[in-house]
């Protein structure tokens, strides 16, 4: 007869992110991308004495610093996924970044409505081939840069675990429906930062244009506070979302509903439950369950065995005898 150990009952809490090595490595090469041409701008800008080259320079930087954050992000909870000091591991720590990283773009969105709006009432000297040159060299890299982050929300490796507490399942019928509980916030900051970036170099190139051929000066700044506006509601769907994660906010009714039906049979019933994500495509669950008749803690965790997403179950039973 097999006599278990305590190592048999334990097991690990890493959480992160199906593509995380993926995610890590492609979003260090938009930080090196980023910062190049963050040095190339704000270098010519110095030697050219070009205003437009330093502030979309600057600009940039703001951009490469939210990446580099993320970046940092995907490695520190790569390599501090199996530190006991982290109760469930470090999976949130992308939803950490992205909240970080939405609220400098907010700040990006706040400064390019500001600058817009005084260039409205003030007009600068614009030089246009200079600056036309810039925002298409600009939007390059942030097309570069978008397709090397674009795709995350549905590249997803599928892994199977049977321990009893930890289980990783991804039913492919429902990932069309699901995808959104599998969202790395921090991957999707990054994207963003670049999209805005981008956003802003195709408005840019646009209103410079019609400046120069029309003599319309003021749609360069109309544009840019057109700009702004989409950037900000961007960041702001992007704080509701990782601040939710971070609060520990329900994230689905699905996966409640399906514990709710796996587990309630007969007259047992769930007395409390809780549900919260752990890390992109993973969640954890607490469990009260009254029973007349209880079964084993093992007996209902094989019974939620299958519920996707479903990484972390802890289950309490309470003997109930009486009418319900």
């Amino acid at each position: 007869m097999h006599s278990h150990t305590l190592d048999d009952w334990r097991h690990d809490h890493v959480f992160l992110g199906a593509a995380h090595d993926r995610n890590e490595r492609r979003t260090w090469l938009v930080v090196g991308l980023t910062a190049a041409m963050m040095v190339a701008e704000i270098a010519g800008g110095t030697v050219f004495g070009s205003m437009a080259l330093l502030a979309d320079g600057w600009h940039m930087s703001t951009h490469a610093v939210a990446l580099g954050i993320a970046a940092f992000a995907y490695r520190f909870a790569r390599q501090h996924a199996r530190d006991p000091r982290f109760a469930f591991g470090t999976g949130k720590l992308g939803d950490l970044a992205g909240f970080t990283s939405a609220i400098v773009l907010a700040l990006v969105a706040l400064a390019i409505g500001y600058e817009s709006v005084t260039r409205l009432f003030q007009p600068v000297v614009i030089h246009y081939p200079e600056a036309v040159a810039i925002a298409v060299v600009g939007l390059m890299v942030n097309l570069a840069s978008a397709w090397l982050l674009g795709g995350h929300e549905h590249h997803h490796d599928h892994h199977h675990h049977d321990d009893h507490d930890h289980h990783d399942h991804h039913d492919h019928h429902d990932h069309e429906h699901d995808h959104h509980h599998d969202r790395d916030h921090n991957l999707s900051a990054a994207y963003w930062h670049v999209l805005a970036d981008a956003l802003t170099s195709v408005l840019a190139i646009a209103g410079l244009l019609a400046a120069w051929l029309q003599g319309w000066t003021w749609l360069d700044p109309a544009i840019g506070i057109v700009g702004a506006l989409v950037i900000a509601h961007w960041a702001w769907g992007l704080i509701r979302e990782s601040g939710a994660v971070l609060l520990d906010a329900t994230p689905t009714r699905e996966i409640g509903d399906a514990i709710r039906r796996k587990l309630e049979i007969g007259h047992d019933r769930i007395a409390d439950l809780h549900v919260w994500r752990l890390g992109p495509g993973h969640h954890g669950a607490i469990v009260s369950l009254v029973s007349d008749e209880p079964e084993p803690v093992e007996h209902y965790k094989a019974l939620l065995h299958d519920v996707p997403r479903l990484s972390h179950v802890t289950v309490e039973v309470h003997r109930c005898a009486g009418q319900h």
